[in-house]
């Protein structure tokens, strides 16, 4: 018998958080709601779910903090809930380390492919890290060294601390040396479906990216203006 997938709701409107959990459960996922952020932190570390459904407006604990503090131990996915729809929400969520970000009033169809996207994704990725000792994944130049197998970057000598979707869009920018790929092509490759035409997405990690490893007199990462992005090798 196949083991459900556990979904962690956290809302402090009771009518949504309920209304999410039915359409879950009518797609065979076993779930739990929380109404605040420090009851989401204790069902987190008891209920230990595949996948955390987060809405950012909660009393006391707010939904960046929980997913914050999380963070620092798992990269079990996020995906925010908020009614706030301005792109400094959604940016802020994104580099905190959520894996999709829902502006609400959603669909529950949409709702439910997303969660299947996100959860199919990290499933796969878990899927191949056993292989990678075996053979591991690197990618390695002047003053940087991207590992994919065991999730770390070195930069100038020093580990640099990094989201799981920072680095692999790293990793795959840097191991097609001065190939150019659209935003579309980096939204299917990295997050593994097509994120409804938002290319700010790809944006926002190239900039982090940026802040974290800065262009070398032998490689950078490269804008081709109206194309995409390229990881150039000099």
């Amino acid at each position: 018998m196949t083991t459900k997938q556990k979904i962690l709701i956290v809302d402090d409107d009771q009518n949504i958080a309920e209304l999410i959990s039915l359409y879950l459960t009518k797609e065979m996922y076993d779930n739990q709601i929380a109404n605040d952020g420090r009851e989401a932190l204790q069902l987190f570390k008891s209920f230990q779910p595949d996948l955390i459904l987060l809405d950012i407006m909660l009393p006391g604990m707010d939904g960046y903090e929980v997913c914050r503090e999380i963070r620092h131990t798992s990269n079990v996915p996020i995906i925010m809930l908020s009614a706030k729809g301005e792109v400094f929400d959604k940016v802020l969520g994104l580099e905190l380390g959520a894996d999709d970000y829902i502006i609400k009033p959603f669909d529950s169809k949409e709702l439910v492919a997303r969660v299947k996207a996100v959860l199919r994704r990290y499933k796969n990725q878990a899927a191949v890290q056993p292989a990678a000792s075996a053979n591991e994944k690197v990618v390695q130049y002047t003053d940087l060294v991207v590992n994919l197998s065991n999730y770390s970057v070195t930069y100038r000598g020093k580990v640099i601390d990094m989201p799981p979707k920072e680095l692999e869009l790293l990793y795959f920018l840097a191991s097609s040396p001065n190939q150019v790929f659209t935003r579309e092509q980096l939204l299917d490759h990295i997050w593994g479906y097509e994120y409804v035409g938002d290319t700010r997405t790809v944006d926002v990690h190239i900039k982090r990216l940026r802040e974290k490893v800065h262009d070398s007199e032998n490689w950078s990462i490269g804008t081709v203006w109206g194309v995409g992005y390229k990881f150039e090798v000099k």
